[in-house]
């Protein structure tokens, strides 16, 4: 195998993925060419790529997912070789054979090693050969919903059903009872068709109290394979990673040398090059005894814990293995220096069932300083809608030990901000602060077990009065502004109260500002008064000292609601103009189900003119890779607005239930 080097690289994704993989590009000397579909015009992978091509409509499939239009680009840039990131295209066999038929390099493994690690149900029997212990289970292919109930009773309960195409937790289902397991696989292989193309399924032993255990490999075209070391990801929610970390907590040396080169085994047994995850599920009550689960073809979102304790840049090794050059590393060389732990930022709301959120990026805090990586797509400016995955960010952070690396993260947490987009921040942070987790005692069911006692701080007197005092500095001309020059709210010889009606959460009060920026006095709607003096930096940062305590606050604003970065914590208060909605008012009998998010309407349970019983399936919306399942609030009869396939908007009515009436004959 010649070595070649490459003059320009295309980057076959977006978001933070394509930036991290633009900055090693560029470290290295290789000229970067980005893609991007209508959605993403001014997205940052594209400004920071050496040059873009735009490839589709803002639908993935028709972009991002466009074979056709990206092995275009890279024919139209010039581009030797192109490297996928992670989703998308990155596990396509099929993407990978064009690319060949092109003569364009794919920086990933071979085709073969693809098809085999694609597909589950091949991958156990491939790596059971070279000795690798799997989780015992039914994995054949061709397997009924028949099949799989006769045979769940000799795999034994609990079992887990899993789509033998595809990832991310997309058409797993947990069935712990026998009268459970049709329902688990009819949606199972909705889910798993709609995300991969794909409905087989297969299903193994669900090993209790699990703990998910992954092992970053590195292999190149010359049989020289290495392991560097494991990453801990028990932390998911519905099986999708939310934290990371590296080393695990978890093992022991003996351990960690087994499940390592059992890892390498695993990348022998199908000829891997490249980098790749093999994945393990591991017992917490037994944690020497360890189950192959499948291996991941691609670059992983977590790899930055591996780099920050390795020191080795994964992207390049990738670059560096596709080009024909040999691992400048053996075994013996990798060494783990301290502990990392990554947080996943996503545009959703945790005290809302985590929905998927959205809109405009109005300003943004990233944290910096010794030990703090940010892997973000995020710039000012940014639109984040419902096309795309509502993973904004990762933020990463090293030190010495476990208990510094969560602590730096944390810190990290408090300094991070997206303002004009509800993120899972607040709840990451309450995440770290759970004994258990402190502890290292982990399982993949901990987050959701936790998850309901999650409840946001409530809004503090002093957001209020931040808010306030933004909208109120507005109003003067300057910090020095006479009496002719200052806000309504005041008349000759007495200073009267300038009042705002704020709302925030559930919270709904008047603020009263008497006085100048420079001498003034805050309260509370029924509370005492503070001491306040306030400053307006540009646009953008608003410094208050509020009864002798300083704070200084990130702030934008647009269509009533103002949005603070400051203390810890970002909030959103709206200004209201009018009465509100009183919270004792009485519902009808009858009742309108409305979309909780942006999205399409994937199924629909229910006929229209149906009489349906409270808690009845009526409608499931889907976006950004989670499904959302509407309930018949009340018994009545049905009339749906909205029909399967469907794109729906935020509040949306999808259905209607009438209390009481009867079915049309």
């Amino acid at each position: 195998m010649a070595a070649t080097s490459f003059h320009t690289v295309l980057v076959a994704n977006r978001g933070e993925i394509a930036v991290r993989v633009i900055r090693t590009l560029r470290a290295m000397g290789i000229r970067s060419v980005a893609v991007f579909s209508d959605a993403d015009a001014d997205a940052r992978h594209v400004a920071e790529a050496d040059t873009a091509v735009h490839i589709g409509p803002a639908a993935a499939r028709d972009s991002y997912l466009n074979i056709d239009a990206v092995v275009a680009a890279a024919v139209r840039t010039g581009a030797q070789a192109i490297h996928p990131g992670y989703g998308f295209l990155s596990e396509n066999a099929q993407f990978a054979a064009a690319l060949q038929d092109a003569g364009i390099v794919f920086i990933g493994p071979p085709v073969a090693a693809i098809q085999t690690m694609g597909d589950k149900i091949a991958a156990k029997a491939a790596v059971s050969a070279f000795g690798v212990p799997v989780v015992p289970g039914i994995s054949r292919p061709g397997l009924t919903d028949a099949d799989l109930i006769a045979g769940a009773a000799d795999v034994g309960y609990p079992v887990l059903v899993k789509p033998s195409a595809g990832g991310g937790g997309k058409g797993m289902r947990v069935v712990r009872e026998a009268a459970e397991l049709p329902a688990a696989l009819t949606s199972a292989r909705r889910e798993a068709g709609a995300a991969f193309g794909d409905d087989t399924l297969f299903l193994e032993r669900y090993v209790l109290n699990p703990r998910h255990i992954e092992v970053q490999v590195l292999a190149d075209g010359y049989g020289n394979v290495v392991h560097l070391g494991e990453r801990e990801c028990s932390l998911q929610r519905r099986h999708q990673k939310v934290i990371e970390e590296a080393p695990s907590p978890l093992l022991d040396a003996a351990t960690r040398a087994r499940i390592g080169a059992a890892a390498c085994d695993t990348a022998r047994s199908v000829d891997y090059t490249g980098a790749g995850t093999v994945e393990f599920i591991v017992s917490a009550d037994r944690p020497d005894e360890f189950f192959f689960m499948e291996m991941n073809t691609r670059l992983q979102v977590e790899h930055p814990v591996t780099e920050m304790v390795t020191g080795i840049d994964l992207v390049e090794q990738q670059v560096r293995i596709a080009a024909g050059e040999k691992l400048p590393i053996a075994q013996d060389d990798i060494t783990i220096a301290g502990h990392a732990i990554e947080a996943r930022v996503y545009a959703e709301d945790p005290a809302r069932g985590f929905l998927p959120t959205g809109g405009d990026v109005l300003d943004l805090a990233e944290p910096h300083g010794p030990g703090v990586r940010v892997d973000s797509g995020l710039t000012r400016g940014s639109v984040i809608g419902s096309d795309y995955d509502p993973m904004l960010a990762k933020v990463i952070a090293h030190a010495a030990d476990r208990t510094g690396a969560i602590r730096a993260l944390d810190t990290a947490l408090a300094d991070t901000a997206v303002l004009g987009v509800s993120t899972n921040i607040e709840f990451l942070r309450f995440l770290l602060a759970d004994a258990d987790v402190a502890a290292g005692r982990l399982d993949t069911g901990l987050l959701d077990r936790r998850a309901p006692d999650f409840q946001p701080a409530p809004p503090a007197d002093e957001e209020l009065i931040a808010a306030a005092a933004y909208k109120w500095l507005r109003g003067w001309s300057s910090p020095t502004a006479d009496l002719w020059a200052v806000p309504s709210g005041w008349r000759i010889g007495e200073p009267a109260p300038t009042t705002f009606r704020l709302s925030s959460g559930a919270r709904t009060d008047h603020v009263y500002l008497t006085g100048t920026p420079s001498a003034a006095h805050a309260n509370v709607e029924h509370g005492q008064s503070h001491s306040l003096t306030a400053a307006l930096d540009g646009d953008r940062l608003l410094t208050i000292t509020l009864g002798g305590l300083r704070t200084d606050y990130l702030v934008a604003a647009t269509d009533g609601q103002i949005w603070l970065a400051g203390g810890g914590r970002t909030a959103m208060v709206e200004e209201l103009r009018e009465a509100p909605v009183r919270a004792d008012d009485e519902l009808s009998g009858d009742a309108e189900l409305t979309s909780p998010m942006p999205g399409s309407v994937v199924a629909v349970g229910v006929s229209d003119g149906q009489r349906v019983d409270a808690g009845t399936v009526v409608v499931t919306v889907e976006a950004m890779k989670m499904e959302h399942t509407l309930t018949a609030p009340v018994d009545g009869v049905v009339e749906l607005v909205v029909a399967a396939g469907e794109q729906v908007k935020v509040g949306q009515v999808l259905a209607r239930i009438t209390a009481g009436k009867e079915p049309q004959s």
